[in-house]
């Protein structure tokens, strides 16, 4: 793939590039990181796609990939508290705090591929067929392996 191919592909799919690490990962910055490293390593690496087709899922893979490395981030981060809190994050009892890390929990039981289709689906609001086209993967088996893992996380938050 020649550079202006590139460009032009890039430009299709900046914006569900961005809509997907933002929907992976609940923050903006972050986002905004993982999106400019996923082109950064496409456009050093874009010598070597031969097909113009598969442009959009061999990026999204790359992305994927900057996503599930910020996510393992995520586990180990720490944060300060704030005496301000309750004024930066507004009413904390309307919160179900326990509730939100159970889900949390329950996603990260899934396995990297079933995580990437339950994100592409509830938070990208991706369709079968399109995340089926972004890992190569026919529809229906997109359909039952996404209803295998929430089926897994339904498991796990009822017992």
């Amino acid at each position: 793939m020649d550079r202006g191919t590139f460009e032009e592909q890039y430009k299709k799919i900046y914006q569900d590039m961005y809509r997907f690490a933002l929907y992976t990962l609940g923050h903006c910055q972050d986002a905004e990181d993982v999106v400019s490293e996923a082109v950064a390593d496409a456009w050093n690496g874009c010598g070597k796609l031969r097909n113009d087709e598969s442009f959009r899922p061999w990026i999204f893979k790359i992305l994927t990939a900057k996503c599930k490395r910020k996510l393992k981030e995520y586990l180990h981060k720490t944060v300060d508290f704030d005496e301000n809190i309750q004024e930066m994050i507004g009413n904390v009892s309307e919160w179900n705090v326990e509730e939100a890390q159970d889900v949390r929990d329950a996603f990260f039981t899934l396995d990297g591929q079933e995580r990437l289709i339950v994100s592409m689906s509830v938070f990208g609001g991706y369709n079968s067929r399109e995340i089926g086209k972004c890992l190569f993967l026919k529809d229906n088996t997109v359909r039952s392996k996404l209803a295998r893992a929430l089926e897994k996380m339904q498991k796990r938050l009822d017992g």
